[in-house]
Order: C-alpha cells, then sequence, then structure tokens
C-alpha cells in the first residue's frame, strides 16, 4: 500500500516542482518508486500470496505509467544536457 501510494505523493511534487533540474529530480523518484511497486506486485504473485489473474491488469498499467514518465525523464534529460551545452 505505502508504495503504491508513494509514487503518487511523489508525482505531485513533481508537478509543484520549481526548476527545470528539481523537475527531473523527483520525476526521477517517481520512475523509481513506480519501479519498486512493480517489484512488490511481483513478490506478491511469485510468493503465492496473491494470484497473478487478480494482479496482471494492474500490473500492465503501471507499466505503461512507468513506460510515458520514464521516456519523458529521457527526454527532459536530453533537454537540460542540451540547455548546458550551448
Amino acid at each position: 500500500m505505502r508504495s503504491g501510494t508513494s509514487f503518487a505523493a511523489n508525482y505531485r511534487a513533481v508537478c509543484r516542482a520549481r526548476s527545470k533540474a528539481e523537475f527531473f529530480s523527483k520525476l526521477s523518484i517517481v520512475v523509481e518508486e513506480l519501479d519498486e511497486t512493480l517489484f512488490w506486485l511481483e513478490l506478491l504473485v511469485d510468493s503465492n500470496i496473491v494470484p497473478e489473474n487478480k494482479l496482471s491488469q494492474l500490473n500492465a498499467e503501471l507499466l505503461e505509467i512507468l513506460s510515458i514518465l520514464a521516456r519523458a525523464r529521457k527526454t527532459l534529460n536530453k533537454i537540460i544536457y542540451h540547455s548546458i551545452n550551448q
């Protein structure tokens, strides 16, 4: 539960970032928290605590969100790096 809500709370902090660097940093935390949440879901399935079919849709949605935010972070990194080197 904590892991699943942590990335949402951190995403809220991303939306309030005061600079590109802070935005990037907080977005990186969100990506890490999402990845950790996926780990815990996998552990629940692998340890037979929760059947895979109960978490498959949630897992797919989290993977999609993770993919979007990881791409956004990569793009932002290019923008920040490009503006520093000009």
